[in-house]
């Protein structure tokens, strides 16, 4: 069923086994068991929610490095919109790309630039498929990815267009190829990132068959050694910059919707909020829009993990820098607009289907739902899966016990313990057959420790390192 690449990583060794990263996950694809975390590789879109709230820098994300450009004769680095809102006092974009080129690429494309025509073109689909409002942004690949295993009902309103770091690379290499003749495998096109996610939509892309970016950098990772170039570009940036304010305004939330000049849109940010528009979308709360952007990070793409500015703070620097800027710098002009339209169907992936048809999912579910009368309603997360719902089908599906509920498992151990009682006072007044007592005794006085020992993590580690040496 897990068909991608996930850019999102755990690191064990810093694992402590809380569970701060299970409570805030979208898809509920983390776990704790035996003290450590573990993701549901089917369920996770890679949206760093989890990189974000760990507090022990347990989750991380996956990218490319720069000793990548050596297996190339001509590299193009794509910087996104939100790159911008990382410097202090920058008046200018001209000296972040040339400080691109001081650091050893060729040429530079800005996501910004071919947003604008992302933007164009979407004003014009929209005004001509009036029939299917609203249509729901695919520039997130978080969202997307969400979309397709939570909500298939909306699926059909995703806007058909390309996002633009996709048509930027297309561009970038066409661009490339033009100008120095070599063949498209022998140039390198970058994109500098904010988020994993687009980490894994190079690897993986939906909506189009195979990604035109080649490698993935993180800002985080590009800027430190951005600063002192940037200081030298400075004194004569060179002229490369080919976006304005629409093109800019992508890297923030809503800088999308503002682009198809129009106030009939909806714009919402935070992983936690695009599920509430979703969820009042498939409801039809949200009647007679045109739009909706949606970004998983909070702020919009400002506040991705792979970032080093405070997101709310990046949005006032790129409010401060398009104010003087030209409304746009690209039209579509001779660029056939059917390049900018997705090339496959985005389609419903049922990750979280219990049966294999429709008879044994109910069959399931309805099991689902007895297990959740048993369970105390909680959602205490001590059991290691986010809610009591999660564990039920967690059980349903085989990867739990009922016991896995502290609740439950404590009910037991009381029960457990009354039975012992109960034996040895029948022992102490010279009841029944006193050495079947004694090993009934015995046998439940192993059960009890065996089911204790599973309340310490560690000690239940151990039991299992014993069990798998050598006699």
């Amino acid at each position: 069923m897990d068909k991608f690449y996930h850019s999102v990583r755990l690191q064990q060794d810093l694992c402590k086994g809380c569970i701060n990263c299970i409570k805030r996950c979208p898809t509920s694809a983390i776990r704790v068991s035996n003290g450590k975390a573990r993701i549901t590789s089917k369920f996770c879109i890679d949206c760093g929610e989890c990189i974000r709230i760990c507090p022990h820098h347990a989750k991380v994300a996956t990218y490319d490095h720069l000793d990548a450009l050596k297996q190339y004769k001509y590299t193009v680095i794509l910087p996104a919109p939100s790159l911008y809102a990382q410097f202090n006092n920058l008046d200018d974009t001209n000296i972040v790309l040339s400080a691109l080129l001081m650091l050893g690429f060729d040429d530079v494309y800005e996501v910004s630039g071919a947003a604008e025509l992302v933007s164009e073109e979407s004003r014009n689909y929209i005004r001509e498929h009036m029939d299917n409002w609203p249509y729901i942004s695919t520039a997130c690949p978080s969202v997307v990815r969400l979309i397709r295993v939570r909500f298939p009902n909306l699926l059909s309103h995703l806007l058909p267009v390309k996002p633009p770091v996709e048509v930027a690379a297309q561009l970038a290499r066409k661009k490339a190829v033009k100008l120095t003749g070599y063949k498209p495998e022998e140039i390198g096109v970058f994109f500098l990132s904010p988020c994993p996610s687009k980490v894994t939509y190079s690897k993986t892309p939906l909506g189009v068959e195979k990604s035109e970016i080649d490698h993935v950098l993180a800002i985080k990772e590009i800027y430190p050694l951005m600063l002192p170039l940037m200081k030298e570009a400075q004194r004569s940036p060179k002229q490369l910059s080919i976006s304005g304010k629409i093109g800019i305004g992508w890297g923030g939330s809503g800088g999308e919707a503002s682009g198809l000049i129009s106030d009939n849109y909806l714009a919402a940010d935070g992983i936690e909020n695009v599920i509430q528009v979703l969820e009042d979308l498939e409801d039809e709360k949200l009647p007679n829009l045109q739009f909706i952007e949606l970004d998983a990070c909070a702020g919009g793409c400002v506040g991705g993990v792979l970032t080093v500015e405070n997101p709310y703070v990046a949005a006032v620097k790129l409010k401060k820098l398009r104010k003087y800027m030209p409304v746009s710098c690209n039209h579509l002009g001779d660029e056939p607009a059917e390049n900018l339209y997705l090339t496959q169907d985005i389609n419903y992936e049922p990750v979280f289907r219990l049966g294999n048809d429709l008879k044994s999912s109910i069959l399931k579910m309805n099991q689902v739902e007895r297990l959740c009368q048993k369970f105390p309603g909680l959602d205490c997360g001590s059991c290691g899966a986010p809610t009591c719902k999660a564990l039920a089908e967690d059980i349903v599906r085989g990867e739990a016990k009922e016991n896995d509920c502290i609740y439950l498992f404590r009910q037991d151990i009381h029960e457990l313990s009354d039975e012992i009682a109960a034996i040895t006072n029948s022992l102490l007044n010279g009841d029944g057959d006193g050495k079947a007592g004694i090993h009934m005794l015995q046998d439940y006085i192993h059960d009890f420790s065996s089911r204790m020992a599973r309340l310490d993590p560690l000690t239940q580690k151990e039991n299992e390192d014993d069990s798998t040496r050598p006699d």
